[in-house]
């Protein structure tokens, strides 16, 4: 039996990133891809707003119904912890109750993932101007979750994030190896990351989290369908296994 967990992806920047993370995964798993609409295309707290607003997640999520997804990822990382804790759960409830599936998004998917790896300690190599990061913060610090430091990168636009190759990303996360970090969370689903997981991890030493590998980790625990799979790091091979609620 395979399983479908359907991406909400605002724009265009990495979304590459999802089909070969599926092959990667292979056994019949299949991440479709909705692009939503965004109105302008800014790291800025009032655009993020509008693009993580109800109408585009559940115009997305009415696209999304044909593939019969077992579960569905808002795929931004922005565009839900700018809404804080209880504005990015709403946010999930409404996709959830719009296709009778799980969902939640790439948030949320950044604290279930740090509390699966018993993290209390991490670092932020953001590519959001400070303003923005800030909220990020503020999101894990509400889950108990500390940030030893943050580096923000002030990369203005998500299709800036994307054009970041393999040595861009290293250096961006290099750019933040807090020595009292447990690991180095890199968000913004617009960057690229999924190939390089485990360079990250060689060269820093430690676990890293990106937004595309966090997000689709939930999706499929949401599933529960979760696997191990060495080429997308340290989360993968630890968590495989660990039902929901873990």
């Amino acid at each position: 039996m395979g399983v479908t967990v359907g991406m909400l992806y605002p724009g265009f920047g990495a979304e590459d990133d999802y089909p070969y993370m599926a092959e990667l995964l292979g056994g019949g798993v299949s991440l479709p891809l909705v692009h939503t609409s965004v109105g302008v295309d800014a790291h800025e707290v009032q655009a993020l707003l509008d693009l993580g607003k109800s109408e585009r997640l559940l115009e997305g999520a009415q696209s999304l119904r044909a593939a019969k997804p077992d579960a569905v990822m808002w795929a931004c990382t922005s565009g839900s912890f700018v809404f804080g804790w209880d504005g990015a759960h709403q946010q999930a409830l409404e996709v959830q109750e719009a296709l009778e599936v799980p969902a939640s998004s790439t948030s949320l998917a950044f604290v279930d993932a740090a509390r699966a790896l018993g993290l209390e300690r991490v670092a932020v190599a953001a590519t959001y101007p400070e303003d923005v990061s800030r909220h990020f913060v503020a999101l894990l610090g509400h889950c108990g979750i500390e940030v030893t430091q943050l580096v923000s990168h002030d990369i203005p636009t998500a299709a800036l994030a994307g054009q970041l190759d393999r040595d861009g990303v290293l250096d961006l996360a290099r750019s933040n190896d807090s020595p009292d970090a447990q690991a180095i969370l890199i968000p913004d689903t617009a960057l690229h990351s999924a190939r390089w997981i485990t360079d990250l991890e060689a060269a820093l030493g430690k676990p890293v989290l990106t937004a595309n590998q966090v997000t689709v980790w939930q999706g499929l625990r949401l599933a529960g369908a979760l696997q191990p799979c060495d080429a997308l790091g340290h989360l993968f091979q630890a968590t495989a296994g660990l039902p929901v609620g873990a």
